[in-house]
């Protein structure tokens, strides 16, 4: 299992709308195969920055997400949103404390 962090920036009048379409994917995204664990942060001191923290089983898994037509859709609406460029991370946990 591994862990994905995207970073993402909005134009702050578009954020609504950004939150609006999370809401109606997120269990969506939660019940894509291989996907274990899925939350939505926001910077506390920049509002218009979010990310997304989901868990994978395999990075093949992430990969068959990323093809789908359910990605597609998610990510058509909201690029279109974006300020900046999103930032992708894949990570291994290293260390967890209960």
């Amino acid at each position: 299992m591994f862990i994905r962090i995207v970073k993402m920036s909005f134009h702050e009048e578009h954020i609504p709308k950004f939150l609006e379409n999370f809401d109606v994917m997120k269990e969506k995204i939660r019940g894509a195969e291989g996907n274990r664990f899925l939350e939505l942060y926001q910077d506390k001191n920049n509002p218009c920055i979010f990310f997304t923290y989901s868990f994978w089983e395999t990075e093949a898994d992430l990969e068959n997400y990323r093809q789908s037509e359910l990605f597609y859709d998610v990510w058509t609406f909201t690029k279109k949103l974006f300020n900046e460029k999103p930032e992708a991370w894949s990570v291994d946990k290293v260390v967890s404390l209960p």
